[in-house]
């Protein structure tokens, strides 16, 4: 069985932060999602506006650095729960249980990866790491070129360096 989904859309709105009472972070926001066609005669693109909740660290630093309108890419599964309202009617909430998220945009950036954060799910142990400076795509506008990039040449490394 599988229970996987990675989704890329723009904040509705800016995450909402609270606690249990057990205090343990919880962070709800909505992705929205362009749908792959247009409907219709119409050129505008439709969207699926998707729950998103976030636990822990991750849910902290959701709350700190994502912001209404800012691209995020989520991972995480489908979670369906269900409460009976004030009335006594049944109603089922379908949401994305993220351990995953993205930050695809900075506040004072264009559409750039900035890094991310692994944080748990709802039922694992908090933890995971920062992934921070995904780095500019276009090469070197942050006054550093990558070191790595393959140019075409040959790498010039001894036996004696390697470590095996």
């Amino acid at each position: 069985m599988l229970n996987r989904v990675i989704l890329i859309g723009r904040l509705t709105r800016d995450p909402e932060l609270r606690y249990t009472p057990a205090g343990v972070a919880v962070t709800q926001f909505t992705l929205a999602v362009d749908r792959p066609f247009t409907s219709g005669g119409s050129k505008e693109r439709e969207a699926d506006f998707i729950p998103v909740v976030t636990w822990r660290q991750l849910a902290e630093t959701c709350a700190n650095y994502l912001r209404k309108g800012r691209l995020a890419a989520v991972e995480g599964r489908i979670q369906v729960r269900n409460y009976d309202n004030n009335e006594g009617k049944r109603v089922y909430v379908t949401e994305v249980i993220a351990d995953n998220v993205r930050f695809l945009e900075s506040a004072n950036s264009g559409n750039r990866e900035e890094g991310g954060y692994s944080g748990a799910n709802a039922g694992g142990a908090s933890g995971g790491s920062y992934g921070g400076g995904g780095g500019n795509r276009s090469g070197g506008s942050r006054g550093q070129q990558d070191p790595f990039i393959d140019d075409g040449k040959p790498i010039d490394i001894s036996d004696d360096d390697l470590p095996f």
